[in-house]
């Protein structure tokens, strides 16, 4: 070789060694992931917690038996089981009503513990002791004991044959309870078998989210906390907690990839790697998730390289796209809408979002949306185009209902609510029998802090309707997500902006969460919502449309409860937007999945 062609090669080494020297200078805190997003979380207990805030943190420290396949929503992948059933592998009764699932030997908690089949009983068993109002355990109670079944007070008037308070049974009446959650799950040897009431096309997809209802917790470790005992005769002291007394409001131990370590709700969660996890441990030992609502620092914080990867409000986006060092990924499709929840019975004790709390153009009354001109005057207020195009900057398309595309029942040739002055002032003239025209109104819109969209929202239905008339009053107000969350459950929002990132890829998870009398919303709206969801026929319709297993017929069901949420203005159905992801460009392995709650910094690696 020629010393040409050897001074070449050194030289090409050298400039190779130099740029990756310089590339690794650039890659900050190569151990560490830090995001960096708006808001604040709510519990840290998988089975009181029912937000994506909350959700987020769980993912990292808790797991389920099986999990979604990469970006899919409709393959699954198996974790704390070693097998996902089917009819095929006959770990699915030909019936459709019987699950079985091999639980994985070897795994243990990060405090040392084995994993075993009591472990997966008790978690569940636990969620539907517990099952706080207006928590997510209506999962588990649906598929067990059919939709009539949706919580423990249902199946407590069952059992006992009349109406009693589950906080008040007697030891007698809650091991008569108990001993029918008991035979809904069954141990045998390695195996926890799960019988179902009905056939439930969506059950896997339920227990394969993996931030929630579905954890397996340590049945040991949750004792020790003051959890649920496992005794069948308390089920009375461990039902419905207070969220600040809930024993695992503010731990957490599990069998996944990281560790919780320091938990500053409003300000920042840390975790720590657990490198005894029973798969491949994580590449960062460090994971920090930073609650920054202020765009300008989360920007600044990205572009410096001191986030990895941070909430951008799409409005803003262009300030971060095509920077240096900045990936900002294709849109993907999101199983998630926004509406706005119209209180058909506002708590308006001790309230200053009502004002005088009276209809007397000082406040509004607790029932000021259980009148259908209102919440329809609302509705022609608002600018959906503007707000897709503007807000959205195009990525959205307009809701249709809570229903979104390309879910069974989403009709995107249906009826739907447009900005029309003229129309709202009709209805608005009607309202009251004229008596909220001529008296006018005051109230406060509130949303959470750092949700720009969401402030944006809120604000064009205060122009719009401030402008129809000068009686008509909308103050605008932020609050961090903790106390926005816990305000509107306290029903003390006469309007709040909800949101609903899918549980499950099927329209009954849109339907009865919005609409049914004992769904999530439903208290939000109050019992006066309750009461015409049960006499209208609506809770019918979507407790036949779970148990049909024809999908022809399901459509059908499906539209016309789409249909009705238009029709009766039930809420201000905004939109279902299109998601990306912005982070630093030495973040590899991100892919999209729609029902993954936040980010997954296993996957991930600088």
């Amino acid at each position: 070789m020629s010393r040409k062609v050897v001074v070449l090669l050194l030289s090409l080494l050298l400039v190779f060694t130099v740029a990756n020297v310089v590339s690794a200078e650039e890659v900050k805190d190569p151990d560490t992931f830090t995001y960096v997003t708006i808001g604040d979380q709510s519990t840290l207990d998988p089975h009181f917690a029912y937000d994506t805030g909350s959700g987020e943190l769980i993912y990292q420290v808790y797991e389920t038996l099986i999990g979604y396949k990469g970006s899919s929503v409709t393959e699954f992948e198996p974790l704390l089981a070693t097998e996902v059933p089917s009819v095929e592998n006959g770990l699915i009764s030909e019936d459709g009503k019987t699950y079985i699932f091999p639980i994985r030997e070897g795994v243990k908690f990060s405090n040392g513990n084995p994993l075993t089949p009591e472990d997966v009983k008790y978690s569940f068993l636990r969620g539907m002791i517990q099952d706080r109002a207006g928590g997510p355990i209506w999962m588990l109670y649906e598929p067990l004991f059919g939709p009539e079944i949706p919580g423990l007070a249902a199946l407590v008037e069952k059992v006992l044959g009349e109406e009693v308070d589950p906080k008040e049974l007697t030891p007698e009446q809650s091991a008569k309870v108990f001993a029918e959650l008991d035979k809904k799950i069954e141990i045998d040897g390695n195996k926890v078998i799960f019988h179902l009431a009905n056939p439930y096309p969506p059950f896997l997809n339920i227990l394969a989210k993996g931030a929630s209802w579905s954890s397996i917790l340590d049945k040991e470790w949750t004792i020790e906390q003051g959890g649920w005992d496992g005794n069948p005769e308390t089920i009375a002291k461990y039902h419905d907690p207070v969220k600040e007394e809930d024993p695992l409001y503010d731990k957490m131990m599990g069998t996944g990839p990281f560790i919780l370590t320091e938990w500053v709700n409003g300000d920042h969660v840390i975790f720590r790697r657990n490198d005894n996890y029973w798969r491949e441990p994580a590449n960062f030992k460090t994971v920090i998730i930073k609650n920054v609502d202020e765009w300008s620092t989360r920007k600044l914080m990205l572009l410096r390289g001191d986030a990895d990867m941070v909430y951008v409000p799409k409005q803003y986006r262009h300030q971060v796209e095509g920077q240096p060092g900045i990936t900002v990924s294709e849109p993907f499709p999101v199983l998630q809408n926004m509406n706005m929840v119209f209180n058909w019975d506002i708590n308006t004790k001790g309230n200053d979002n009502v004002g005088s709390g009276k209809l007397d153009g000082k406040g509004i009354p607790s029932n000021f949306f259980a009148d259908i001109h209102v919440r329809r005057a609302f509705s022609y207020c608002f600018n959906y185009k503007a707000y897709i195009d503007e807000v959205r900057m195009g990525e959205a398309l307009q809701l249709r209902g809570p229903i979104v595309s390309p879910l069974l029942g989403y009709d995107e040739n249906s009826e739907v609510f447009e900005l029309d002055l003229e129309k709202a002032e009709e209805e608005f003239k009607q309202a009251f029998n004229g008596e909220l025209w001529e008296k006018g109104f005051k109230m406060t819109l509130v949303y959470n802090s750092g949700n720009d969209s969401r402030k944006t929202a809120a604000d064009m239905l205060k122009f719009y309707i401030e402008q129809i008339n000068p009686k008509f009053d909308i103050e605008v107000r932020g609050v961090q997500w903790s106390t926005y969350l816990d305000q509107s459950i306290k029903g003390m929002l006469p309007a709040s902006f909800g949101g609903w990132l899918a549980d499950f890829p099927d329209p009954h998870n849109f339907a009865q969460p919005f609409l049914h009398s004992a769904g999530y919303y439903a208290g939000r709206r109050g019992a006066a919502y309750q009461k015409w969801a049960q006499e209208s026929g609506l809770d019918a319709l979507i407790e036949k449309g779970i148990t049909t297993v024809d999908q022809a017929e399901r459509e059908k069901i499906y539209k016309k409860i789409q249909q009705m949420s238009i029709d009766y203005a039930i809420d201000l159905w905004v939109d279902q937007p299109i998601g990306v992801n912005t982070r630093r460009s030495w973040i590899k392995g991100w892919y999209p999945n729609a029902m993954r709650p936040g980010i997954d910094p296993y996957i991930l690696d600088k």
